[in-house]
């Protein structure tokens, strides 16, 4: 079985009582979309989902956010607008991800 590594890019938010992630697709993606509003999130953001590592950085067990998580961070619970103040306000981080490719 040969081994691939596969790019993985991130947005990470040390909030004021959690720690969000997002994943998105690229570090210029985030960039363009924060130079350019305009740029549709959907070409930035990989999969809607919010996501905390209770405390624990950016390496913690992912766990989707609570709407009452993203109420007391973020003031709403929107998506759209949360993933917006993570985006402006978060740490974009690339790794790069061992996985196992069938030969």
């Amino acid at each position: 079985m040969a081994r691939g590594n596969a790019p993985q890019t991130k947005v990470h938010l040390k909030g004021k009582e959690e720690d969000f992630i997002v994943f998105v697709d690229s570090a210029k993606a985030v960039q363009d979309w924060k130079n350019d509003k305009s740029v549709p999130l959907a070409q930035v953001v990989s999969g809607w989902k919010v996501l905390v590592t209770h405390k624990h950085g950016t390496q913690g067990v992912l766990d989707t956010a609570s709407n009452a998580v993203l109420e007391n961070e973020f003031g709403t619970h929107k998506e759209e607008d949360v993933v917006k103040q993570i985006l402006e306000r978060g740490d974009v981080q690339e790794t790069e991800v061992q996985s196992a490719i069938p030969d």
